[in-house]
């Protein structure tokens, strides 16, 4: 289906609506909530090593084919025998394939599921209207990657957006039996459908709807205290201190940033951008 984003969506199925009621929503994903700001893990340590391990062993099988048939185009080349090259040639096109293959699934896959970050947890805040996030350069959909960010595994991405900027939308992926969805985020010009980038918010659901986090996100945003609690998520509301000793510190969040998750206006916000001397 097509959508009204530019440039095109690929698996575009439908947008969220912001502002809805939302009576039923999932909160497994939610790890914390105050009344300025909530936050959600957004990928499962288990599924993620399960998954990481599938893209691990993709690697070696791989670097493996790699290397015999790197071996293989070697002795042809250096052989003093005379070249069927058809031969070559198909050895070469079958090696290139491995070496794109690599690029393309086992190394992205690796590096976004084992080395990510806490979980990766977005943080919204209500007050301000700033969503932050600090994630792996791999932990998206992207289908092409900077090549030299393969020797940078660790490389993180620590960004900073404006919730109006934001639209929620679901992804679908069929196969011959099933489908699953993906919610993203995508990040827009200011009052267009161009897109500058995207945020995933939840990597793999099998349904979607007021059923997925969104509505728990959609209610807290426009404050519609009576439709969730501050105490649904993985840590009650009193909690905070633990909450930010068991997934933000260590994890490199920027301190102005950790100190603006509870900013309650934005004069309040640009006061912390410049005591650490951050460019508003």
């Amino acid at each position: 289906m097509k959508s009204k984003y530019r440039p095109q969506l690929y698996g575009w199925h439908r947008d969220f609506k912001k502002g809805e009621q939302y009576s039923s929503f999932e909160k497994d994903s939610l790890l914390y909530a105050n009344d300025n700001y909530c936050a959600f893990i957004r990928h499962d340590n288990l599924e993620s090593l399960i998954n990481g391990l599938f893209y691990l062993f993709l690697f070696f099988v791989n670097s493996y084919v790699i290397f015999m048939f790197s071996q293989l185009c070697c002795e042809l080349l250096f052989a003093n025998k005379p070249i069927d090259i058809y031969f070559c040639l198909f050895n070469v096109t079958i090696l290139l394939l491995l070496i794109f293959l690599m690029y393309l699934f086992a190394v992205p896959g690796v590096c976004r599921n084992l080395l990510t970050f806490g979980g990766s947890p977005i943080i919204f805040n209500r007050k301000t209207g700033k969503v932050y996030i600090n994630e792996g350069y791999f932990f998206n959909f992207k289908l092409f990657y900077n090549p030299l960010y393969m020797f940078y595994p660790l490389k993180k991405r620590i960004k900073e957006y404006d919730w109006a900027d934001l639209q929620g939308v679901v992804l679908q992926f069929r196969s011959s039996r099933f489908s699953s969805y993906m919610i993203v985020l995508m990040v827009c010009k200011p009052d267009t459908y161009k897109t500058v980038d995207h945020i995933i918010f939840q990597p793999s659901v099998l349904y979607y709807g007021s059923n997925c986090s969104w509505g728990w996100l959609n209610n807290f945003m426009y404050y519609e205290d009576n439709l969730f609690s501050f105490n649904d998520g993985k840590y009650k509301w009193e909690q905070e201190t633990q909450f930010k000793k068991d997934m933000i510190q260590g994890e490199g969040w920027p301190d102005w940033m950790v100190e603006a998750f509870n900013a309650t206006t934005h004069d309040e916000l640009a006061d912390i951008k410049q005591k650490y001397h951050i460019k508003p």
